[in-house]
């Protein structure tokens, strides 16, 4: 395996977890800055507030996109396992 291989396999891999991690991330700061907006404006200062709020938002989001999450895990690792013999060769 040459080094442009490698360096092009550790950028797809990583490239494939930010396209997972991201919609996770982007429903926290959606929730957070909604809760954060309502607090403002309802003068509540409560910092536990908004946890349970975006706990719940994130479980949810998980269990919706999970089989999205579970077809792209699969079809990566698929690709990983058929790329195998060229990488010890």
């Amino acid at each position: 395996m040459n080094p442009d291989f490698a360096v092009e396999l550790i950028r797809l891999m990583l490239l494939k977890a930010t396209q997972l991690a991201t919609p996770i991330l982007v429903t926290g700061m959606t929730i957070g800055t909604s809760v954060s907006v309502f607090q403002t404006v309802t003068s509540v200062q409560e910092q536990t507030l908004s946890f349970l709020p975006k706990t719940m938002g994130i479980a949810a989001f998980i269990i919706v996109a999970s089989p999205w999450i579970l077809r792209t895990m699969i079809e990566y690792t698929r690709w990983m396992i058929q790329l195998a013999p060229q990488m010890v060769g």
